[in-house]
């Protein structure tokens, strides 16, 4: 069955406690003590899939040229106008942000804008280029394959939950909860993503 789940926003602006400053100090102290696993320019790092297979992931800026590889699509870092993050399920257990492969012939930004409102149901009102994420797998049975997905934060509209294809799930949560909630991939490439989100979106 289809669902929608809302996770608490913890305070609102103008709240009372330390508003969203404290929540935004509360990150930066987060990554700053984790800085030592945010992914680096010119460094791969290895992880296993949830099919048991091994891969090799390197994250790549955008103002380099595309990195070599399939292309596998965008992904969306979302922010809703109140500052939650948005993940989405497929079967109710596992979290993760909303990505998606390209049709046809798209480019990164029309897969970005097509995928987030297929998994999300979320517009794309603004969006910015983060970087590229280029994984080798190393052995399972797609050695050999590499594929390269473009990362973005964007800033969405949620539309009323209708799931399409094979999305079961909408949830939001705060920027600090993000990483603790989405299944375990590349920890590095994830916190560098949300780490260059906030510092894009002047939060971090």
């Amino acid at each position: 069955m289809a669902f929608l789940r809302v996770a608490p926003r913890g305070v609102e602006v103008g709240a009372g406690g330390d508003g969203w400053s404290g929540l935004w100090s509360r990150v930066r102290e987060i990554l700053v003590a984790d800085s030592d696993f945010i992914a680096r320019e010119g460094r791969s790092y290895e992880f296993r899939d949830s099919r048991g297979q091994d891969w090799t992931e390197s994250w790549h800026p955008p103002e380099l040229p595309t990195p070599d590889g399939r292309r596998h699509g965008s992904g969306g870092m979302c922010f809703t106008p109140e500052g939650s993050v948005v993940l989405v399920t497929q079967d109710g257990a596992s979290w993760e942000f909303p990505a998606g492969r390209p049709e046809g012939d798209e480019d990164w930004r029309e897969t970005l804008d097509r995928e987030m409102l297929e998994e999300a149901c979320a517009v794309v009102e603004d969006a910015t280029l983060l970087g590229y994420a280029r994984g080798t797998c190393l052995a399972g049975f797609e050695a050999g394959l590499v594929l390269v997905r473009s990362l973005w934060v964007a800033e969405v509209t949620l539309q009323p939950w209708r799931p399409r294809h094979e999305t079961t799930g909408r949830m939001l949560v705060r920027p600090d909860e993000a990483l603790d909630t989405v299944r375990r991939g590349n920890e590095p490439i994830s916190r560098r993503w949300l780490r260059d989100a906030l510092a894009a979106r002047g939060t971090a």
